[in-house]
């Protein structure tokens, strides 16, 4: 079958890879343009095999397509897009011009989780099953019919990282290549989404992660491993903006030792201990945290990312944790998730 490929990342480039496997032709690639002079990975390979390369920076402006953009596309011949991960807005003249129309992937059981932080949200909102969804494009945002899902279970101490690393990569990879299959055996089905269980949630940005002290410790613990590693969920305390990582919700009820640390808006003060900071929720139950803050070291003139930096008016045991104490990570495919977000030509909004 005839395939473009539309999208960017590791992601993107290990779906190429095996539906060429598959003995599919990808007549073509649409990737973003270069950032500051590095190509995306998705790009790199298909140059290497001698597949034709397309960067548009855009494919309409004012809400129309961009005729030559389109016209490139079209001589191509494609009988199928597959969009493992895109980042741009794809006008419907594209989506619906193959024969065998427009499937993507969203890390989310849909209808569930809509939206481009579809990870974060799965984490922050305390989900105990997660997974993966693969449907045909339409207009509108996550909301074409069902292709294929596959859902996994979410583990207490899950980050965007971890479940990323560990089921929605590497699983997803081979579900797209499945979907490509079914599709081009002619069994490929088309169920409507259905309405009920329905949920959006916008783009979670640094700006947006700020915690919240007046709810219960499970939920601040779901925000921090909803946002870790990016975009970091993060409070201010000692005069600087602290972002924690490595949560573990404290399920003996017993207070440890430690040096309090007043955090404004906090229900109690953390507790700094040799584990990490403890954070208390408005039920008085704990919290265990690393903290990752961007500091100012004094008369230094540098800007250090922690762990390991000297902080003013902050004790560096907060800092970090000696490498026999920390949490197991999983291996990693990816250093951080992906934003992972589709638009197409009536979601400009």
């Amino acid at each position: 079958m005839k395939i473009a490929v539309i999208g960017q990342s590791l992601f993107g480039q290990e779906v190429y890879c095996h539906l060429r496997k598959e003995g599919h032709e990808v007549v073509g690639v649409f990737t973003v343009p270069d950032k500051d002079g590095k190509a995306d990975p998705l790009g790199l390979e298909a140059e290497k095999d001698g597949v034709p390369v397309f960067k548009f920076p855009r494919w309409r402006t004012r809400g129309q397509a961009l005729p030559d953009v389109v016209a490139k596309y079209q001589a191509l011949g494609a009988e199928l897009n597959v969009l493992p991960f895109c980042s741009q807005f794809i006008p419907m003249e594209v989506i619906s011009a193959p024969c065998h129309g427009s499937i993507i992937y969203h890390p989310s059981l849909l209808p569930r989780h809509r939206g481009a932080s579809a990870i974060n949200w799965t984490l922050i909102h305390g989900d105990k099953k997660g997974g993966f969804t693969i449907f045909w494009a339409d207009d509108g945002l996550d909301t074409g019919d069902l292709l294929l899902q596959k859902e996994c279970e979410i583990l207490p101490d899950d980050t965007v990282s971890t479940l990323y690393n560990r089921f929605l990569f590497p699983e997803g990879v081979k579900g797209m290549v499945q979907a490509v299959r079914l599709i081009a055996e002619g069994r490929a089905p088309r169920l409507p989404q259905p309405e009920e269980g329905a949920t959006y949630e916008g783009i979670q940005k640094k700006e947006t992660a700020k915690i919240n002290w007046e709810q219960p410790a499970e939920a601040i613990h779901n925000w921090i491993r909803g946002n870790d590693k990016v975009p970091g969920a993060w409070t201010e305390a000692c005069g600087q903006k602290l972002t924690f990582f490595n949560s573990t919700l404290n399920t003996t009820g017993l207070v440890p030792e430690g040096e309090a640390l007043p955090i404004p808006g906090a229900h109690r003060p953390g507790l700094v201990t040799k584990a990490g900071l403890v954070l208390f929720g408005n039920d008085d139950r704990m919290v265990t945290a690393l903290l990752r803050p961007r500091v100012h070291t004094v008369g230094s003139g540098h800007t250090h990312s922690c762990p390991g930096a000297r902080a003013p008016q902050l004790d560096p045991r907060l800092l970090w944790r000696k490498q026999e104490n920390m949490r197991p990570r999983a291996p990693s495919i990816r250093k951080t998730a992906p934003c992972w977000f589709y638009r197409v030509s009536k979601c400009n909004r």
